[in-house]
């Protein structure tokens, strides 16, 4: 599949609404994984992270590996790719209040003109599948930007689109806390493992909320991910972070997910959540059901 095929050949669409994408011998489904809000001593689910799950043969694939084997040249295809099938599927899934996560690497963004077409047809899709664009974080990863004046750019091309901004994986690096004052983002996702650490000790703890308190005074919502012990979220309420994200509270599903039921309508304590069952994270193989690309009936 090369990076200039066109995103619409890459999709199957299907009848119950959802959508996958092919990509080589891979077939893409998107799975959501929900991002609970701390009120008053409940959780209930504020956002979604769209994750990719490949598959190959009709086994389920390492995500990372999937990327690592992806050539250099596709990954801004790719990107988009997996972008859309998020969107599509967040659409025809899940509760229409809630936030949307989606991920942007800023390396395959290499100019403004790049930048700016991803916007458009981002904005297509999004039209398509009745989504407001106020409701989507663009969560910006690690990978470094052709240029620092690029990356300042693509973020503010993304903030006059109407999208809010994410800076993932903080862990108070020298390199985080320039990205933060640089890039002045509406959501800071911490580090999963830099949490757990400064968890293990009542000085990291108090290092922790010291940060987070320091976010949410400039008016910066915080996100501690990677939450699997029930301890862990009950320090997260205890350091004031506004949402969490992790297997405690809810894995990954596949789309169609279960989550358009709850909606904010899902509260649980906080308190008790670590006793709460968690829904599974799906590997099933992807059906041979007959499939919509575009309106025309296909078979896979």
């Amino acid at each position: 599949m090369k990076s200039g095929t066109s995103i619409g050949r890459s999709i199957i669409r299907h009848d119950d609404g959802t959508s996958s994408g092919v990509w080589g011998t891979y077939t893409l489904q998107s799975a959501f994984q929900p991002i609970f809000a701390f009120n008053e001593g409940k959780l209930s689910i504020a956002a979604f992270e769209g994750l990719i799950r490949p598959f190959r043969d009709g086994e389920p694939q390492s995500p990372m590996k999937f990327f690592r084997t992806c050539p250099a040249a596709d990954r801004l295809h790719i990107e988009a790719l997996t972008r859309t099938l998020h969107l599509l599927n967040a659409g025809a899934c899940l509760p229409r209040e809630a936030s949307i996560f989606v991920n942007f690497d800023p390396s395959v963004f290499t100019d403004r003109a790049i930048a700016d077409k991803a916007l458009r047809d981002m904005r297509l899709v999004l039209h398509e599948s009745g989504i407001d664009p106020r409701r989507i974080v663009c969560e910006v990863t690690e990978q470094k930007s052709a240029s620092q004046e690029t990356l300042y750019g693509f973020v503010e091309a993304l903030r006059g689109n109407g999208f809010r901004i994410a800076v993932d994986d903080y862990g108070a690096d020298d390199s985080d806390i320039n990205r933060i004052k640089e890039l002045k983002p509406d959501i800071v996702k911490f580090d999963a493992h830099w949490i757990t650490q400064l968890m293990e000790s009542g000085a990291g703890l108090a290092l922790l909320t010291a940060t987070v308190r320091n976010f949410e005074d400039q008016g910066i919502r915080t996100v501690f991910e990677g939450i699997e012990e029930g301890w862990q979220l009950e320090l997260a309420e205890k350091s004031g972070v506004s949402m969490v994200q992790g297997y405690v509270l809810a894995r990954p599903e596949l789309a169609p997910t279960s989550f358009r039921v709850f909606g904010k309508n899902m509260q649980v304590s906080a308190a008790n959540e670590s006793k709460a069952t968690a829904a599974a994270d799906p590997a099933p193989v992807p059906s041979a059901r007959p499939a919509k690309a575009f309106g025309r009936k296909v078979t896979r």
